[in-house]
């Protein structure tokens, strides 16, 4: 029998749960990769709450000294093929990085790095950054989730080394029915799911809500997800600002059939991000999977989710005006908001299921090994 290449995963594993955490876990778990592969995994989280992942903490860099040395037992007891990293573009992980990366290339191994955020373009000026930059993707290979992210790392990775694998989702079983099945809410209304974070959009929905409020809208809106930077007691003050208490409420975070449920009992999904590092958000999938017609922003890979006027809309970021307009246009017009849905469920039993993930990226990852 021939020999299995050996691949040793440097993963984001929950908790917390975004999107890096939840694909790290696909791939730990994946049947396919491990009947192909002779592969080793390691976590590289060191905090388990949302809200402590951009801080530094003794707990933290104690958990980094700790990562260090199981990689290099890792090293020397069996070194790998190749290692997949899950890399941070930025900020005091990307160092964190850096020092896994210096071991790495110590021991000889070849990597390829999974990029589920950007930022590269926005720190290259800087010299520190751009030296770590040149040593950290010299010889290496990145798989981007969209093609339309990689001018952020063009400068320092060729096309040759490049690859394209958008994100995937497990399909739902048992809770999930098609749109055209589900009733239409007498109310219609919107699920905005995700952390409460300021840049992912909370306050320009809120005052989107608000000025749909002031128009004689009827609505409901849900807000689901852990707190960010945004606390439970912030996120209500803004809402009682807003003279919302009755058309907005926040339900805190939903997990497994909870979250199903509430993406089930929607009409529309509002996500209007200006996130920085958002790439390919998974909750625009679970959106797509569950035939919701779809509203966001032009950020990262989302309009490779989102085909702007067939599944959902695009608008710009932070432009409440805009934003509150293509909301009105589905909360009056249930047959777009079911034709839409239907498109986007469409196009995520085409190209985004987790079946089609692991496809892709075992393709990947043995076109890569090929040439160790």
């Amino acid at each position: 029998m021939k020999n299995r290449k050996k691949i040793l995963f440097l993963l984001h594993i929950p908790p917390p749960i975004h999107g890096s955490s939840v694909i790290g876990q696909y791939l730990k778990d994946s049947d396919l990769l491990k009947q192909h592969f002779d592969c080793d995994h390691l976590n590289l989280l060191a905090s388990k709450k949302v809200s402590g992942t951009s801080k530094v903490s003794l707990n933290k860099i104690i958990g980094f000294v700790i990562i260090w040395f199981r990689l290099l037992l890792k090293l020397l007891k069996n070194k790998p093929d190749l290692c997949y990293l899950a890399i941070t573009s930025r900020g005091v992980a990307f160092f964190r990085d850096v020092l896994l990366i210096f071991l790495l290339k110590c021991f000889g191994v070849k990597r390829v790095y999974h990029m589920h955020n950007k930022g590269v373009s926005q720190c290259q000026q800087n010299y520190i950054y751009d030296r770590c930059y040149r040593f950290v993707f010299k010889d290496a290979r990145v798989i981007l989730l969209s093609r339309l992210l990689y001018a952020d790392v063009k400068k320092y990775i060729s096309e040759k080394d490049l690859y394209i694998c958008p994100n995937g989702i497990k399909r739902i079983t048992g809770l999930a029915k098609e749109f055209t099945e589900k009733p239409f809410n007498k109310v219609p209304k919107i699920l905005f799911l995700s952390n409460l974070i300021k840049s992912k959009g909370v306050f320009v929905l809120l005052e989107a809500c608000k000025l749909l409020k002031d128009r004689s809208i009827s609505f409901y809106c849900s807000f689901v997800g852990a707190e960010g930077d945004i606390s439970e007691s912030r996120f209500e003050q803004k809402i009682n600002e807003l003279s919302l208490t009755k058309q907005v409420k926040y339900l805190g975070k939903r997990y497994a059939n909870e979250k199903h449920i509430e993406f089930l009992n929607a009409d529309i999904f509002v996500f209007p991000t200006y996130y920085q590092k958002e790439c390919f958000p998974l909750v625009l999938l679970e959106s797509l999977q569950n035939n919701l017609p779809v509203i966001s922003t032009y950020e990262g890979g989302i309009p490779d989710l989102i085909d702007n006027g067939k599944s959902g809309f695009l608008v710009p970021q932070k432009e409440v005006l805009a934003l509150s307009k293509k909301i009105e246009i589905l909360l009056k017009n249930p047959l777009l908001r079911q034709k839409m849905g239907n498109e986007g469920r469409k196009k995520f039993d085409k190209e985004f299921t987790l079946q089609k993930f692991e496809q892709n990226m075992l393709h990947i990852l043995q076109e890569i090994t090929e040439k160790c």
